[in-house]
Protein backbone atom coordinates (compact mmCIF):
# COMPACT_ATOMS: atom_id res chain seq x y z
CA UNK A 1 0.00 0.00 0.00
CA UNK A 2 1.39 3.27 -0.84
CA UNK A 3 2.78 5.86 2.10
CA UNK A 4 -0.34 8.51 2.88
CA UNK A 5 1.19 12.11 1.95
CA UNK A 6 0.23 15.15 3.97
CA UNK A 7 1.24 18.24 2.76
CA UNK A 8 2.25 20.65 5.85
CA UNK A 9 0.84 23.87 3.96
CA UNK A 10 -2.02 25.81 4.36
CA UNK A 11 -1.31 27.47 1.19
CA UNK A 12 -4.02 27.08 -1.98
CA UNK A 13 -1.67 27.82 -4.34
CA UNK A 14 0.28 24.61 -3.14
CA UNK A 15 -3.27 22.21 -2.41
CA UNK A 16 -3.45 23.39 -6.03
CA UNK A 17 -0.60 22.40 -7.76
CA UNK A 18 -0.11 18.89 -5.84
CA UNK A 19 -3.48 18.04 -6.98
CA UNK A 20 -2.87 18.94 -10.85
CA UNK A 21 -0.02 16.80 -10.06
CA UNK A 22 -2.58 14.01 -9.66
CA UNK A 23 -1.56 13.14 -6.18
CA UNK A 24 -3.99 12.29 -3.39
CA UNK A 25 -2.84 14.05 0.23
CA UNK A 26 -4.47 15.11 3.27
CA UNK A 27 -3.18 18.94 4.80
CA UNK A 28 -1.93 19.61 8.15
CA UNK A 29 -0.55 22.87 8.65
CA UNK A 30 2.57 23.58 10.72
CA UNK A 31 2.40 26.32 13.74
CA UNK A 32 5.58 26.63 14.70
CA UNK A 33 7.51 29.74 14.24
CA UNK A 34 8.69 30.83 10.87
CA UNK A 35 11.55 31.98 11.58
CA UNK A 36 15.28 31.44 10.88
CA UNK A 37 18.40 32.96 10.10
CA UNK A 38 20.58 31.92 7.11
CA UNK A 39 22.86 33.09 4.75
CA UNK A 40 21.20 33.16 1.39
CA UNK A 41 17.59 32.85 0.54
CA UNK A 42 18.06 28.70 -0.69
CA UNK A 43 19.17 28.23 2.87
CA UNK A 44 16.27 30.33 4.10
CA UNK A 45 13.61 28.42 2.32
CA UNK A 46 15.29 25.09 2.92
CA UNK A 47 15.82 25.52 6.75
CA UNK A 48 11.89 26.45 6.58
CA UNK A 49 10.80 24.02 4.97
CA UNK A 50 12.45 21.22 6.91
CA UNK A 51 11.13 22.72 10.17
CA UNK A 52 7.61 22.65 8.37
CA UNK A 53 7.64 19.13 7.76
CA UNK A 54 9.09 17.65 10.89
CA UNK A 55 6.86 19.54 13.12
CA UNK A 56 4.12 17.69 10.87
CA UNK A 57 6.21 14.39 10.67
CA UNK A 58 6.47 14.12 14.83
CA UNK A 59 2.53 13.16 14.95
CA UNK A 60 2.50 10.58 12.58
CA UNK A 61 3.49 6.94 12.56
CA UNK A 62 3.75 6.29 9.03
CA UNK A 63 3.36 8.61 5.66
CA UNK A 64 5.08 10.93 3.61
CA UNK A 65 5.45 14.80 5.15
CA UNK A 66 5.86 17.55 2.44
CA UNK A 67 6.65 21.10 4.24
CA UNK A 68 7.73 24.21 1.92
CA UNK A 69 8.44 27.33 1.76
CA UNK A 70 8.62 30.45 -0.97
CA UNK A 71 10.98 33.68 -1.16
CA UNK A 72 11.16 36.83 -2.98
CA UNK A 73 14.90 38.17 -3.55
CA UNK A 74 17.07 40.48 -4.75
CA UNK A 75 20.58 39.54 -4.48
CA UNK A 76 20.69 38.08 -0.73
CA UNK A 77 17.79 40.62 0.48
CA UNK A 78 14.66 38.67 1.19
CA UNK A 79 11.16 40.62 0.51
CA UNK A 80 8.79 38.92 2.96
CA UNK A 81 5.42 39.65 3.02
CA UNK A 82 4.30 43.18 2.78
CA UNK A 83 3.15 44.59 6.23
CA UNK A 84 1.24 47.75 4.82
CA UNK A 85 0.56 49.75 1.40
CA UNK A 86 3.66 51.51 1.82
CA UNK A 87 5.78 48.64 2.06
CA UNK A 88 4.34 46.79 -0.80
CA UNK A 89 4.49 50.15 -3.22
CA UNK A 90 8.38 49.31 -1.87
CA UNK A 91 9.00 45.88 -2.97
CA UNK A 92 7.50 46.47 -6.02
CA UNK A 93 8.95 49.56 -7.07
CA UNK A 94 11.95 47.71 -5.99
CA UNK A 95 11.15 44.47 -8.66
CA UNK A 96 10.46 47.19 -11.52
CA UNK A 97 12.27 47.06 -14.23
CA UNK A 98 15.01 44.55 -12.90
CA UNK A 99 14.67 40.79 -12.47
CA UNK A 100 14.62 38.89 -9.17
CA UNK A 101 15.03 35.13 -8.09
CA UNK A 102 11.99 32.99 -6.48
CA UNK A 103 13.14 30.11 -3.91
CA UNK A 104 11.17 27.42 -3.25
CA UNK A 105 12.63 24.94 -0.33
CA UNK A 106 11.15 22.06 -0.36
CA UNK A 107 11.90 19.22 2.25
CA UNK A 108 10.15 15.64 1.90
CA UNK A 109 9.96 13.30 5.04
CA UNK A 110 9.28 9.44 5.29
CA UNK A 111 7.93 8.31 8.25
CA UNK A 112 7.81 4.54 8.73
CA UNK A 113 6.76 2.74 12.36
CA UNK A 114 7.25 5.92 13.72
CA UNK A 115 10.75 6.24 12.29
CA UNK A 116 12.23 9.06 9.99
CA UNK A 117 13.49 6.59 7.27
CA UNK A 118 13.99 9.21 4.39
CA UNK A 119 14.35 13.21 4.06
CA UNK A 120 15.23 15.14 0.72
CA UNK A 121 15.66 18.76 1.25
CA UNK A 122 16.26 20.74 -1.56
CA UNK A 123 15.45 24.31 -2.97
CA UNK A 124 15.09 25.68 -6.56
CA UNK A 125 15.65 29.17 -8.39
CA UNK A 126 13.53 30.51 -10.79
CA UNK A 127 14.42 34.13 -12.08
CA UNK A 128 11.32 36.77 -12.81
CA UNK A 129 12.29 39.81 -14.84
CA UNK A 130 9.37 42.57 -13.96
CA UNK A 131 9.00 45.47 -17.15
CA UNK A 132 9.58 49.08 -15.99
CA UNK A 133 6.21 50.30 -14.04
CA UNK A 134 5.11 53.61 -13.62
CA UNK A 135 4.42 55.30 -10.14
CA UNK A 136 0.31 55.21 -11.06
CA UNK A 137 0.95 51.60 -12.34
CA UNK A 138 2.41 50.42 -8.89
CA UNK A 139 -0.32 52.64 -6.83
CA UNK A 140 -2.75 51.37 -8.98
CA UNK A 141 -1.41 47.53 -8.04
CA UNK A 142 -1.15 47.82 -4.29
CA UNK A 143 -4.36 49.40 -3.94
CA UNK A 144 -5.95 46.00 -5.03
CA UNK A 145 -5.69 42.73 -2.30
CA UNK A 146 -3.41 41.13 -4.19
CA UNK A 147 -0.08 42.14 -2.35
CA UNK A 148 -0.82 41.59 0.91
CA UNK A 149 -0.40 37.62 1.26
CA UNK A 150 2.23 37.01 -0.90
CA UNK A 151 6.25 36.99 -0.44
CA UNK A 152 7.13 40.34 -2.72
CA UNK A 153 3.65 41.73 -2.50
CA UNK A 154 2.84 39.80 -5.73
CA UNK A 155 1.15 36.85 -7.57
CA UNK A 156 2.72 35.61 -10.60
CA UNK A 157 -0.77 34.16 -11.83
CA UNK A 158 -2.46 36.79 -10.58
CA UNK A 159 -3.63 40.41 -11.48
CA UNK A 160 0.44 41.07 -11.57
CA UNK A 161 0.74 38.65 -14.56
CA UNK A 162 1.18 41.70 -16.86
CA UNK A 163 3.93 42.95 -15.64
CA UNK A 164 5.61 39.72 -15.78
CA UNK A 165 8.34 39.52 -19.48
CA UNK A 166 9.58 36.76 -18.77
CA UNK A 167 10.65 34.05 -16.14
CA UNK A 168 13.94 31.87 -16.56
CA UNK A 169 12.85 27.88 -14.71
CA UNK A 170 9.93 26.41 -13.49
CA UNK A 171 7.01 28.54 -13.21
CA UNK A 172 4.76 26.36 -10.10
CA UNK A 173 8.07 27.47 -8.14
CA UNK A 174 6.83 30.89 -8.30
CA UNK A 175 3.67 29.97 -7.52
CA UNK A 176 4.71 27.99 -4.24
CA UNK A 177 5.75 24.69 -5.39
CA UNK A 178 8.56 23.19 -7.69
CA UNK A 179 6.30 20.11 -9.43
CA UNK A 180 8.42 18.76 -11.00
CA UNK A 181 11.02 18.40 -8.56
CA UNK A 182 8.85 17.15 -5.70
CA UNK A 183 7.54 14.07 -8.46
CA UNK A 184 11.11 13.34 -8.51
CA UNK A 185 11.34 12.93 -4.74
CA UNK A 186 7.76 11.15 -4.63
CA UNK A 187 8.35 9.20 -7.15
CA UNK A 188 11.51 7.32 -5.42
CA UNK A 189 9.90 7.44 -1.88
CA UNK A 190 6.16 5.80 -2.88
Amino acid sequence: MANKIILASASPRRKELLAMAGYEFDVECAVGEENAVEDTPDQLVETLSYNKAMEVAANHNNGIIIGADTVVAIGDEVLGKPSDKEDAYRMIASLSGTHHSVFTGVTVVEVTDGEITGIDVFSKETKVFVRALTHEQIEEYVSTNEPYDKAGSYAIQGIFSKYIEKIEGDYANVVGLPVCALCEVLERMI
